[in-house]
């Protein structure tokens, strides 16, 4: 892999070399697989890759469980032989009989401890795999999905559905095992008397019956509350992040009702729930509880006329108490199934989700490319764009880019002008492979920009937006984003490129000054020069500029200018503008109207030949003068 100097000039537009991948070092184990492809298994299968990676706690989970299972059964066994031999004056023994049950104590004890160590253990091991990979996953799919998804669907995913397969791995195996000490208990049981076993077994095919009824009905229930659980973490998301929304308009009480419709419907999916296990636990529960009076009932006789001993009759109760145990956490562990089932489908449904941009196969890095751009005949609709209809009744999407013709020279610096929708920031979009078109090519020097490797391709395409997201972190952070390893000094140099350097050095801890979430303890102006910095810090030979200094006032923007003068030399430039200030930065003006480039000039011939060149720029600086 090729590197790049560490110490970008930002005045020359040029590093030693070419590409070098975001030096971050890696301090967690990536998971060893993933989730099986096919799609027809059911979730627990395809789960099962990821469990087979954590073999040693399954395997010692597994191996502990059964001794541990072996040593509760026998226990009664034990109890049975060590009463009859008392009741028969065989009290020599009696001490005898004490240790041996001590014994398998003390061994359920320390196998019991290690097989739910181990347990455990594998089921929050495959809970990070599986959040592991879903944020894995997340990082590759394309802006597509993300304009179609809304935020608290991705966080109800990556916390609560997880955790709820976590809560099954981690009970389900304690429950398993209590189901296989039912099957031990009823083998054991029919060699000791086997009217006596049938009896205690009568009850439990209705207990079957009955969990079966509250599947089905708790299933659908369970897949409603995780979606409206979705829902509510989506409007929480929202109301945090646009706080400054909702207060402007004072909107709080029309927020909070929404908020109380959701919750009322998450409430009545939980009560729905909450009212079927009610109607069913209980005869669950109460079923194996019978079957234990009669067989008091039946035992009870069978002692009087001698049939059965009382050790007998004691070693068949505890087998009946321990066989309610899988009974009673049925109900449990039938309804953290279902969670679990609904809740892997739709976690399943994010990482089956296919990326709309990949890298092909075997791309090579991009070299530092001299600059030149051709878009050709390109075409392009937004993937999740707006449905309009034709006469009522054929929906179609409005196309954005129809036939855009468009090529910039190496080290040449455009203005893109153009009204709302005509296209201006889609060439951004496109070019730096946030959306790929429907058709034509675009190239940077001659080579398609699909024929390269993502990062490479965005390393050198650097983007500044009008609306900048900064990370709830230290400003030196934010404009190290991406170059982690820049030393002070070149952030300050790219700071101070950007007219930043001044107001960061007058905040409380300058450069570890902390911002707000999304940086809003900044003002939008401050906020754009330090993601303009984020950009110049990087030092890429394309750098497009969509709008980034809307938010800054005239004369720190004409600062900026000066700078960028400078910084702009040897570098490809494309500037998204609406303000004159801006445009006259650029050596040509290209005007984008209905996705096409209709006239392309200096400012001055546009001025003089494209009547709607003028009108774009008196309905762009009509606003400025009436402020």
């Amino acid at each position: 892999m090729t590197t790049t100097d560490s110490r970008p000039d930002l005045g020359s537009g040029e590093t030693s070399t070419t590409f070098e991948h975001v030096g971050v070092e890696a301090r967690h184990r990536p998971p060893g697989a993933t989730i099986d492809p096919d799609r027809e298994l059911g979730w627990l299968r395809r789960l099962l890759p990821l469990i087979r990676q954590h073999r040693r706690p399954l395997v010692v989970g597994a191996v502990s469980g059964l001794i541990a299972l072996v040593l509760q059964v026998a226990v009664p066994a034990t109890a049975r032989s060590a009463i009859d031999s008392t009741i028969a004056g065989d009290q020599d023994d009696l001490t005898q009989w004490v240790v041996i049950l001590v014994g398998l104590g003390l061994g359920r004890f320390v196998f019991g401890l290690t097989y739910r160590y181990a347990l455990f253990q594998l089921a929050w091991n495959v809970e990070t795999d599986v959040r592991a990979l879903l944020y894995d996953h997340l990082t590759t799919l394309s802006f597509s999905y993300y304009d179609r998804t809304q935020s608290g669907q991705v966080i109800s995913r990556a916390n609560s559905d997880i955790r709820s397969i976590q809560l099954l791995l981690a009970y389900g195996p304690l429950i398993m095992m209590s189901g296989l000490a039912f099957v031990l208990a009823f083998g054991f049981m029919l060699t000791i008397h086997v009217p006596l076993t049938l009896v205690a077994m009568t009850t439990l095919p209705l207990v079957y019956v009955f969990g079966q009824k509250l599947r089905t009905t708790v299933f659908p229930l369970t897949w409603v509350s995780q979606a409206r659980m979705a829902e509510l973490a989506t409007i929480v998301d929202e109301n945090v992040n646009g706080t400054r929304v909702v207060k402007s308009f004072a909107a709080e009480e029309r927020q909070v009702n929404l908020l109380a419709r959701a919750a009322d419907h998450l409430r009545w999916a939980n009560v729905e729930a909450i009212k079927t296990r009610a109607r069913y636990n209980p005869f669950i529960e109460a079923l194996p509880r019978l079957g234990m009076a009669l067989v008091l009932l039946y035992g009870g006789l069978l002692a009087i006329d001698g049939k059965v001993s009382i050790g007998t009759l004691f070693a068949f109760n505890a087998y009946v108490i321990m066989m309610q145990a899988p009974f009673r956490m049925f109900g449990f562990i039938l309804l953290q199934a279902q969670r679990a089932s609904a809740s892997a489908t739709r976690i399943y449904e994010v990482l089956d989700e296919q990326a709309d941009i990949a890298d092909a196969l075997d791309a090579p890095d991009m070299g530092r490319p001299a600059g030149a751009i051709e878009f050709r005949d390109v075409h392009f609709t937004y993937p999740n764009a707006a449905v309009s209809y034709d006469e009522g009744i054929t929906p179609h999407r409005l196309p954005v880019l129809t036939g855009l013709d468009l090529s910039v020279a190496a080290g040449e610096t455009i203005a893109i002008v153009g009204r709302t929708g005509s296209g201006k920031s889609t060439i951004a979009r496109l070019l730096a492979r946030f959306y790929e078109p429907d058709s034509g090519t675009i190239t940077i020097d001659g080579q398609p920009i699909d024929a390269v490797s993502l990062a490479s391709l965005r390393h050198h395409v650097g983007l500044v937006f009008d609306e900048p997201f900064l990370f709830s972190s230290t400003v030196r952070d934010n404009i190290a984003y991406g170059l982690p390893n820049a030393a002070l000094e070149q952030v300050e140099q790219a700071a101070t490129a950007a007219q930043a350097h001044g107001f960061i050095t007058e905040l409380e801890n300058g450069y570890d000054t902390v911002v707000g979430e999304r940086g809003y303890t900044l003002s939008g102006g401050q906020r754009q020069r330090i993601a303009m910095a984020r950009t110049l810090l990087e030092n890429p030979p394309i750098l497009i500029l969509d709008d980034a200094t809307s938010a800054i006032d005239v004369t720190v923007e004409a600062a900026i200018h000066d700078a960028l003068h400078g910084l702009l030399a040897n570098r490809t430039t494309i500037l998204i503008a609406h303000r004159l200030s801006t445009i006259a930065l650029a050596d040509r003006v290209v005007l984008l109207e209905g996705g096409q480039v209709v006239a392309s000039g200096t400012h001055s011939e546009l001025l003089a030949s494209e009547p709607r060149y003028v009108q774009i720029l008196a309905e762009a600086d009509a606003p400025e003068a009436e402020q």
